[in-house]
């Protein structure tokens, strides 16, 4: 008799099987993005006074004059070879000017995703205990104002008035570019303090449910040190629902980078998009489009599997 499948790898397998359905309407979507748009893309890139003989020229470098099977076709067969097409505009490959920015991003994106997770987490929890069962009323306003009005503020506004205040003001940090380790400061954090707020919200209300419950009563009852109480018994139950939330706050921490990198002239991919669509650069919008929607599939990705780590009776289960 044939032994019952891995509910492991039925998991495993479920969200590998939604991210590739989620991979391929991204990409047929960053594919049909170029036909949409109303006008001829290369007329627009190269402003009405450029020759007509140019134009073409460019269309058929471009593939745009070839029929739209072709064109998709031809699409979907640079995407596996890292092909994504040439800029409009400056006639390089789009994967060299990605290749080019990305590290800008990523530079911004990484440590500000790290900050919000490292901060959130024991922030929430430290706040839970403290004001469990009603106690310290003053703090916990402090804390529910605070991290409130730093959740809902955007991340341009949030950038704009860091810059006021610690480059314009207080002149302690540069107001804009990469230069040293100090220009990394204000863009990490006008990224960071959203997420970072909003997750801390989340944590101390599922630590506060989870200090509730009738196994906590009893490691309480057991005279157990705080660490044991709080890190073992109390962290891993919050972590599971905190983890769902943390991943919407990435992918809206991933997306936050084209704003703050236009506040701060920072070179990544953020900037690049900015100045693509400004410069209706369509081909370089579809590549960088793409590369934003595939970096929230895949944070999405690891923050399912890191749920069915950390909780297996439930979420492995789950169909």
């Amino acid at each position: 008799m044939a032994s019952a499948p891995n509910p492991w790898a039925r998991f495993l397998l479920r969200r590998v099987m939604r991210f590739m359905i989620s991979m391929a309407i991204l990409v047929s979507a960053s594919s049909a993005m170029i036909h949409l748009v109303p006008g001829d893309p290369v007329r627009a890139a190269l402003g009405t006074t450029a020759p007509a003989e140019l134009v073409e020229a460019r269309r058929s470098a471009l593939g745009l004059d070839r029929p739209l099977w072709e064109q998709t076709l031809t699409h979907l067969k640079g995407l596996f070879t890292g092909d994504l097409g040439r800029s409009i505009g400056s006639d390089l490959p789009v994967s060299t000017i990605i290749a080019e920015r990305l590290p800008g991003t990523l530079t911004l994106a990484l440590p500000a995703a790290a900050l919000a997770l490292a901060v959130a987490i024991p922030l929430g929890l430290s706040m839970a205990v403290l004001t469990h069962g009603g106690r310290r009323r003053a703090a916990e306003i402090a804390f529910t104002g605070t991290t409130g009005v730093f959740a809902v503020i955007p991340e341009f506004l949030l950038a704009v008035g860091l810059v006021y205040v610690f480059a314009v003001t207080l002149g302690w940090l540069p107001v804009a570019g990469r230069d040293g380790p100090d220009s990394y400061v204000l863009p990490v954090l006008a990224l960071a303090l959203g997420p970072l707020a909003g997750l801390s919200r989340v944590v101390r209300v599922e630590a506060l449910s989870v200090l509730d419950q009738d196994y906590m009563r009893t490691a309480r009852a057991k005279r157990l040190p705080a660490r044991l109480l709080y890190l073992r018994h109390a962290l891993p139950n919050v972590l599971t629902s905190a983890l769902t939330i943390a991943g919407m706050l990435v992918a809206g921490l991933i997306a936050g980078t084209v704003l703050v990198e236009t506040v701060f002239a920072w070179p990544g991919l953020g900037a690049t998009i900015v100045q693509s669509i400004q410069q209706k650069d369509y081909p370089l919008v579809q590549g960088v489009v793409l590369i934003y929607g595939s970096a929230v599939l895949v944070a999405n990705l690891l923050v399912d599997t890191a749920l069915g780590l950390l909780s297996p009776s439930s979420t492995v289960k789950e169909s």
